[in-house]
């Protein structure tokens, strides 16, 4: 396939961590490019998130206590 060139500005903060997340995964920073504008497109990164929520919504129970005990003090027992 053909590749086109693009142009964008960004701040410098959002260039590094481009740089840094492609570097971390093997990747160039247009092919790291590439995969999040498909991933975006094809509604992958919107299924994930909506997957991390519900999860999220369904154990929150389970979080909640474990913060709890964590915020409890050293000795104290439950009833």
């Amino acid at each position: 396939m053909a590749k086109t060139q693009l142009g964008a500005r960004v701040d410098e903060d959002v260039a590094e961590l481009a740089r840094r997340r492609a570097a971390d995964l093997g990747l160039s920073i247009g092919d790291y490019l590439a995969r999040l504008v498909q991933d975006d497109a094809s509604g992958l990164r919107a299924r994930a998130v909506d997957a991390a929520a519900r999860f999220l919504a369904e154990h929150q129970g389970v979080f909640d206590e474990a913060e709890q005990a964590q915020q409890a003090p050293r000795g104290a027992r439950a009833a």
